[in-house]
């Protein structure tokens, strides 16, 4: 089940321990991505407080936000890039992102497969998916008082597997939120440098984040087929046809 957008905004942005998880969380992107210029970056789930950074320089950041999260104005100083849309069904073209980044879209989502194979659909050629999960193996998972520990965690051998069976081919991986999920003061101090150690430590089993990067491949999945109420309808689908009626 999807959290909250209001309780995702409240920890992201107005309390100690959610604005170090996002700078623990966006560095780390930018370390494996440091640059998106004159690309087009979309983010699903709640993916906002990673995108910033890119906005000086993409050709176009969007964030697509589910339904049954909410959406929320993003960013507050700018135009707004922030859209509500459908897990099954996102509102953007085939292959127009360059860059797509999933936080708390997958692990909390109903249908994990429906979003993989939007993903799937709207990357384009060459572009690169960038999935962070809950790790199964860390400590945050186990604190129910930030979003990380809502939602299925991941192993990152479940998280390729799982990627791989939606055509997706992962690649890099690295892990973030080394110190543990606390608002005391020493931990909140010593978070930068737990932080720096852990990414020479660790890149898999410590960190309360796993990042998988992945390609997707052009082989088609085999579906069996959408059933008639998963098809994408038109407008006029919906206008029943006339018939003849019998006295």
């Amino acid at each position: 089940m999807h959290l909250d957008v209001l309780d995702l905004r409240t920890f992201y942005y107005r309390t100690k321990l959610g604005r170090a998880a996002q700078k623990a969380v966006r560095d780390q992107l930018l370390r494996l991505w440091p640059d998106a210029r004159a690309q087009t970056v979309v983010g699903f789930g709640f993916a906002a407080p990673l995108l910033r950074p890119y906005l000086a320089d993409a050709r176009r950041v969007v964030v697509l936000m589910p339904g049954q999260q909410g959406v929320m104005p993003w960013p507050p100083d700018l135009p707004n890039a922030s859209v509500l849309c459908e897990e099954r069904l996102w509102p953007l073209e085939t292959g127009v992102a360059d860059r797509l980044v999933l936080l708390h879209g997958l692990e909390t989502s109903e249908t994990p497969s429906a979003v993989l194979d939007e993903a799937w659909r709207v990357l384009g050629p060459g572009g690169r998916l960038m999935v962070i999960v809950p790790n199964r193996a860390g400590l945050w998972t186990r604190r129910d008082r930030t979003p990380f520990g809502f939602g299925r965690p991941y192993s990152l051998g479940q998280l390729e597997a799982q990627l791989r069976l939606h055509r997706f081919e992962p690649g890099r991986h690295a892990a973030a939120l080394f110190q543990p999920p606390s608002e005391q003061r020493f931990w909140m101090r010593a978070g930068p440098y737990l932080e720096n150690a852990g990414q020479r430590i660790s890149g898999r089993f410590a960190g309360g984040v796993l990042f998988v990067e992945a390609g997707k491949q052009a082989a088609p999945r085999p579906t069996g087929g959408l059933r008639a109420a998963e098809r994408p309808r038109r407008i006029l689908d919906t206008a029943a046809q006339p018939t003849a009626r019998t006295a």
